[in-house]
């Protein structure tokens, strides 16, 4: 009996029956077996490989036709090792190829945008390289990298363990804080760090710019659009905030003494200075993000005039922020002020109108 793949220009249901049938039936003294496996499939497939002729060339005939080449590999080896081959070598090949893959591919942003198209809404995602080049060991985050770290390695180890547990494979992070304070530095080297792509989803109001922009000044209108939900977590809907979609919430702070240290070591190369105690003085009274003060470092190779422009920097930031702040009593004074004017107003208009009710009910 001859049981073909097609009759004709129709597919052959016996020939499948009988493809999936045989294959768990191999036998040892099988000498020619194929094997495949797709992104899907947690096992390896072995199949007896086929030798008729004329199926290879009918195959290679339509390939050429659709321009196609037809291409393979062939293992060879004695049939005793096989069980090794199929349990051991062949996983082996697949977890290196794996790796070497995630290796050399380049980390991409991939970001939503829906649109509308023929009349549906539909998803659509845009990618761009990621080229910051922020890591773990240039963030100017205090105890945070280590606690992030620490977390990082953990989830990456438990895979195996989500699907046992029947959850899916995914940590959320929540970032939140005032511009400028390293939060999209924060999220590239977490990408860089495990050679993830990212995926950002438009439903958080958000402006995170994923290019180097540690020497670029931010003028205070680009600030101001920063400053939207992402840095007031306050103002998030609530569902968002669960447990299984932000899982860990980070707040993104000013600039410290330490995180000053790691910067002037990472932009000025030295670990201590004369002009550090002054430095450090201002900081811990000054609300200055960190990249305000990488900007600052940037500005000169020496290390000295660097810090004093620092210095400079920070004592016209602490009067700006004297003044930002006595603005702020003042409108919430002035706001305080006519909220009780309306009320008194109010008041005195329901004691006229209640005056006009009594005379008239005396009439």
């Amino acid at each position: 009996m001859v049981i073909n793949k097609v009759n004709g220009l129709v597919w052959n249901e016996i020939y499948e029956a009988a493809e999936v049938y045989l294959g768990p039936k191999i036998i040892q003294d099988t000498r020619r077996l194929k094997i495949s496996k797709s992104d899907n499939e947690k096992n390896i497939n072995i199949t007896m490989e086929r030798t008729e002729q004329t199926e290879s060339r009918n195959l290679l005939e339509m390939n050429s036709i659709i321009g196609h080449e037809v291409r393979s590999f062939e293992l060879t080896f004695h049939r005793k090792h096989k069980g090794f081959v199929i349990n051991s070598y062949l996983p082996h090949i697949m977890r290196e190829a794996k790796l070497k893959k995630q290796e050399n591919k380049a980390i991409k942003i991939f970001t939503a945008n829906y649109t509308t198209v023929s009349e549906w809404y539909t998803e659509l995602w845009e990618s761009m390289s990621l080229d910051h080049p922020a890591t773990f060991e240039t963030l100017a985050m205090d105890w945070k990298v280590k606690e992030v770290l620490k977390d990082l390695d953990r989830f990456v180890k438990r895979k195996e363990y989500y699907r046992k547990v029947g959850k899916a494979w995914k940590r959320g992070y929540l970032l939140y804080g005032p511009p400028g304070t390293g939060k999209s530095s924060l999220i590239a080297a977490i990408a860089n760090y495990l050679n993830f792509d990212i995926r950002i989803d438009r439903d958080i109001d958000c402006n995170i710019d994923f290019h180097d922009r540690s020497a670029r000044e931010q003028d205070s209108e680009q600030n101001d659009q920063e400053d939207s939900k992402t840095n007031h977590k306050d103002k998030l809907d609530p569902a968002l905030l669960r447990p299984g979609r932000m899982d860990v919430h980070i707040h993104m702070s000013y600039c410290t003494p330490c995180g000053f240290k790691l910067l002037a070591s990472n932009y000025l190369g030295i670990e201590q200075h004369e002009l550090f105690g002054e430095t450090e003085k201002l900081i811990r009274t000054i609300e200055a993000a960190p990249a305000e003060v990488a900007e600052q470092l940037l500005k000169d190779d020496e290390p000295g005039t660097a810090l004093n422009g620092l210095i400079d920097f920070l004592h016209v930031k602490k009067i700006e922020n004297n003044e930002a702040e006595a603005k702020a009593k003042a409108k919430a004074k002035k706001i305080e002020q006519e909220s009780i004017c309306k009320e008194v107003s109010e008041q005195g208009f329901e004691s006229e109108n209640e005056e006009k009710e009594g005379i008239s009910q005396e009439n």
